[in-house]
């Protein structure tokens, strides 16, 4: 696993002061009410068992306000700070984010664009002592998402764009259908809107073996009889198997953004985004896109 950062013990910053020391796990995490540092608290056992039910069940668990509100509080201001160098994009990409092949049928999903308008406060730029990447560099979550999803050992993304990002939508904003190019996140809802940004999914719609194009193209052509939807408010903490379950974020309506923290994760260490994805995503490729373009989980479209 990649090396975790030494956390400080500090007490909670105040909302308008952002942190000069990085945050210890009990000022980012309500351990009182989920003691996930305590691997022998009957409390955390019923919490991963509950979270793996929902994942087998449906590929996705929410855990309400396990983040503090001062946290949210800091990562929002972190947003907020750095709206000047949030990478905005208007493009148009079908649920692989590949580029479209006029030899596939044109009923073939890969060939179904929808237009995205979105942005992410790349994980690159996130500031030294910013909640987001303290979280992130914590082996005490790590570790405790690791026993939700079942899944030992879990790393931490090798990509360097998108291994723990902000997403960020405005008004008008929409994601449209997708599967991630890895396979698990963590969300973490930092803002909701006044109305809209609602996160929809369709579970296990594909596996490692079968991309299920019949399936995929039944919801892009209006089928939802499939689709589950999750209500997230600041704090909630949701953990979701990306690269299996075919989602969405609904147009965001009103003045007030949507920020979500997007901690992210793989079971091997040296996949990335292939570049095209990065580049949809994250307005730009690096070297590094390139040359593990080849290191693939699985052998699906994207």
């Amino acid at each position: 696993m990649t090396e975790a950062i030494n956390f400080t013990e500090q007490n909670a910053v105040p909302f308008d002061v952002a942190p000069s020391v990085i945050p210890a796990l009990a000022d980012f995490v309500d351990l009182d009410n989920y003691p996930i540092d305590d691997t022998a608290s009957s409390t955390r056992q019923a919490l991963i068992e509950q979270c793996r039910k929902e994942l087998d069940a449906v590929g996705c668990c929410r855990i309400p306000n396990i983040i503090r509100p001062e946290s949210i509080e800091r990562m929002r201001q972190e947003v907020e700070r750095q709206r000047a160098n949030i990478y905005w994009s208007e493009d148009s990409h079908n649920p692989y984010m590949t580029k479209e092949d006029v030899s596939l049928p044109k009923e073939h999903p890969a060939r179904s664009f929808q237009k995205r308008s979105s942005g992410f406060v790349n994980s690159d730029i996130l500031e030294e002592f910013s909640d987001l990447r303290a979280i992130y560099n914590n082996d005490v979550m790590l570790q405790f998402i690791s026993d939700c999803l079942g899944v030992a050992p879990l790393y931490r993304w090798a990509d360097p764009l998108g291994s723990n990002p902000y997403s960020v939508m405005d008004e008008g904003n929409y994601f449209p259908w997708h599967f991630d190019g890895n396979e698990f996140t963590v969300s973490i809802l930092v803002q909701e809107p006044e109305k809209g940004g609602e996160f929809q999914y369709c579970p296990d719609l594909r596996t490692s073996e079968n991309e299920n194009l019949e399936a995929v193209a039944d919801v892009l052509n209006g089928d939802h009889s499939k689709v589950h939807s999750l209500e997230l408010r600041p704090g909630d903490m949701q953990i979701f198997k990306g690269r299996f379950s075919m989602h969405r974020v609904t147009p965001v309506e009103g003045k007030r953004s949507r920020y979500i923290a997007l901690p992210t994760y793989m079971r091997d260490p040296n996949t990335v985004n292939r570049p095209e994805h990065a580049r949809q995503f994250y307005g730009r490729a690096l070297p590094i896109h390139y040359e593990r373009e080849a290191n693939r989980p699985d052998t699906l479209l994207d």
